[in-house]
């Protein structure tokens, strides 16, 4: 049988390890969507809209690696953008699939619904220019060479690409349908030992080093080398906000939490007291840096990027990440750095258990229920920061959407982080401000038969925005009181665990249940107003002021 341009690229990204897509149906994408069903080996993951469906690809491509996500012409594609755009800010492999008016309709500018009635059809596909790293509307005739070039690039920079498949293309047969295999650009032989060189005597030549291992060491999937780096040369590594969890914080090189000068004095001094920090993956952005209060001479420096090094001054480029990791894990000399020990900034529970919630009791309990391989899905805002102080235990991985920080993008990730990984256990923790944009994709997690812990926090109204503004009390900050513990059952989560509690006792009580009920468990924390963690409020001093400058 002849294989249609649909049936390439779904064959293309099965090969790749995707067998799940994301999305919601439309008409235009009806030949998409009826290509996966009809695949035995793809599964058709169908989310309640399409900006929880991207945010749900890039939960699944945070555990996966990669992820694919199908919506329909102008009315998806553009709801799904959002999502879109924050797995580009964040470096996360998405093949959004775009169902398109037939290539007949559009060359005769017909106005059809999902338009803007006018005629023309490459807006909304421009409009992703930005969003994504490559772009191309699929054809028979281009189909094989444009999906290894989509591949390669979004491979080669850990980001998005924009397929668009029109209606009457995606079912017709390829043209010249030899497949060739996408392979990533080598490392320039003499660049990178040239860069190897430069980061082995810049490390030899220091007296005090340490490693910053970054987010994109995850998005890699290059853990492994950066640990063969750490064993290699023995030396210390700290992680900041956006990075935490890439290599293991039981490792007894690590020293803890580098946040500027926000948080753990301990690991700032010894961090910028370095001679030499070799930065991998790094992002140097407001939250990661403290609000820009990191303190480190760029002269002393390194920093290993997706496809270039940097150091101190000296860039090197067309060298791979993966290459200059193998071969630092060869030739980097073992130091003995004296580093502090990581320390665990979220205290104990000792609170008066039937006294209300507060900051110092609900974060450390939530610490205390985390076990080895959990993974932890924070919303952006207080609760991330209340959690990102907490070490976790063996294999733990803990998400969050530092930089982009689109507010409920936690909940749908957190459903598209479990689908990739179920056998895992997954706990969410979000705030109600948040939770009430996506709140709808819990149901999701009871159709596929997920049991997640998911943890709603009630403060009220919006914590972190009252933390940033001027006027805390400004009624934008206030919210529709819903009754959180109730909505599972109205979503159709019948059997779950659901409790709302005040208390610290109660808290405590929900969470044992949560994790002997053998369901999902969703469960309302009630707390004060501005019951903020400590990270909060030192933002609240710096990041304000930072912003209003």
């Amino acid at each position: 049988m002849e294989t249609t341009v649909i049936q390439h690229v779904l064959s293309r990204l099965y090969k790749l390890g995707i067998k799940d897509v994301f999305g919601v149906p439309g008409d235009y994408a009806f030949p998409i969507e009826d290509a996966i069903c009809s695949d035995n080996k793809m599964r058709w993951i169908g989310n309640c809209n399409e900006l929880n469906a991207a945010y749900s690809a890039d939960g699944y491509a945070r555990i996966h690696g990669m992820a694919a996500l199908s919506t329909t012409f102008g009315v998806g594609e553009l709801s799904a953008i959002n999502g879109i755009a924050g797995a580009y800010a964040e470096h996360l492999t998405i093949f959004h699939l775009v169902g398109m008016p037939a290539a007949s309709v559009q060359a005769a500018r017909r106005l059809v619904h999902h338009t803007l009635g006018n005629g023309e059809f490459d807006l909304f596909h421009n409009m992703t220019q930005s969003v994504v790293c490559a772009r191309a509307i699929m054809t028979p005739e281009n189909c094989v060479a444009e999906t290894d070039r989509l591949i390669t690039t979004a491979l080669r920079e850990r980001r998005p690409v924009y397929m668009g498949f029109p209606s009457d293309f995606a079912n017709s047969p390829v043209i010249n349908a030899t497949q060739s295999l996408a392979k990533p650009q080598p490392s320039d032989p003499v660049v990178l030992k040239a860069a190897v060189t430069a980061i082995t005597n810049a490390v030899s030549a220091s007296k005090t080093a340490c490693i910053l291992p970054g987010i994109l060491v995850s998005r890699c999937g290059l853990a492994d080398k950066a640990a063969a780096v750490v064993e290699t040369s023995n030396l210390p590594f700290a992680t900041m906000f956006m990075d935490k969890c890439v290599l293991d914080e039981t490792h007894p090189n690590y020293v803890g939490m580098y946040d500027g000068k926000l948080m753990d004095k301990e690991v700032t001094d010894f961090v910028e007291g370095c001679d030499c920090v070799l930065g991998i993956g790094c992002l140097l952005t407001d939250y990661n840096t403290g609000g820009f209060t990191m303190m480190v001479d760029r002269a002393k420096t390194i920093n290993i990027m997706l496809n270039s090094t940097r150091v101190g001054s000296a860039q090197y480029n067309n060298i791979r990440m993966e290459d200059v990791l193998t071969e630092l894990a060869q030739r980097l000399p073992r130091k003995d750095v004296p580093h502090p020990k990581a320390r665990d900034l979220v205290g104990p529970t000792n609170q008066d258990p039937n006294g209300a919630i507060t900051a110092d009791y609900m974060y450390p309990r939530w610490r205390q229920m985390l076990r080895a391989n959990d993974i932890l899905v924070a919303e952006t805002g207080t609760s991330s920061m209340g959690l990102a102080f907490a070490r976790m235990p063996k294999g733990a991985t803990f998400h969050n959407q530092t930089l982009w920080g689109s507010i409920g993008w936690a909940t749908p990730a957190a459903f598209g982080i479990a689908m990739a990984a179920p056998d895992r256990r997954t706990i969410l923790v979000t705030g109600e401000g948040s939770h009430q944009l996506t709140a709808q994709e819990v149901s999701q997690f009871y159709r596929f038969g997920l049991k997640p812990i998911i943890f709603v926090l009630n403060n009220d109204g919006y914590l972190i925005e009252r933390l940033l503004c001027t006027d805390p009390e400004k009624y934008y900050n206030d919210l529709a009181k819903w009754n959180y513990a109730e909505l599972p059952k109205a979503l159709g989560c019948n059997d779950w665990f659901t409790a709302r509690v005040t208390t610290c006792a109660e808290l405590d009580e929900a969470i044992r249940a949560a994790e002997t009920c053998g369901t999902g468990a969703y469960i309302e924390v009630v707390t004060a107003r501005y019951e903020a963690s400590p990270l909060s409020k030192k933002l609240q001093e710096t990041v304000s002021t930072l912003y209003s400058a």
